[in-house]
């Protein structure tokens, strides 16, 4: 696994070892030794995830604010933009956000440390979207940024209006948000 650094320290984008022959290729999607020295975090997943969606899906921005979730995610069908946003007030990069094409063809994954919300819009006519977690989901702690938020400008790969969901419709703009010191 080979970890590469964003514009926003602490996301990182990961390229795990494929071996490819003519039956087709195999990988480790997560292997934790390699993911710390690629990293240099121990992470401890707790949870994994599993959506599908259609094209012109867009979910998020969502993130828990007492029980902020690191997430490495990644594509097994299909291909997304992946979104991440920097909600830590001490940061240099607060407010900005990162997009990343994730899928089942680059095989690449996203590190999004905690305290940083996460979306993703389905540019495939399908998306299978898998993701780990450093703690467990809590309804209570949850909290959803609007996807078109126009302080935080996310240019979204978009082609018409997106499908999202009642919660996602209903997200507060970014800067009613609590947000991390």
């Amino acid at each position: 696994m080979h970890s590469i650094k964003t514009e926003i320290p602490g996301v990182l984008l990961m390229e795990p070892k494929v071996f490819r022959d003519e039956r087709g290729f195999f990988l480790e999607s997560y292997q934790a030794q390699e993911f710390t020295a690629a990293t240099g975090l121990s992470a401890v997943f707790v949870q994994d995830n599993h959506s599908r969606s259609h094209q012109g899906v867009l979910r998020g921005l969502h993130y828990q604010y007492q029980k902020p979730q690191g997430k490495l995610v990644r594509v097994a069908a299909g291909e997304i933009f992946d979104v991440a946003v920097d909600l830590r007030l001490s940061s240099p990069t607060y407010g900005k956000w990162i997009g990343r094409y994730l899928s089942a063809e680059n095989l690449h994954s996203l590190w999004i440390p905690p305290e940083f919300a996460h979306g993703f819009l389905v540019i495939s006519a399908e998306a299978d979207v898998l993701y780990k977690t450093t703690d467990f989901y809590d309804a209570s702690s949850e909290q959803c940024i609007r996807w078109d938020d126009p302080d935080l400008d996310i240019k979204w790969p978009l082609q018409g209006v997106p499908k999202v969901s009642k919660k996602d419709a209903g997200g507060r703009f970014f800067r009613d948000t609590p947000h991390f010191a």
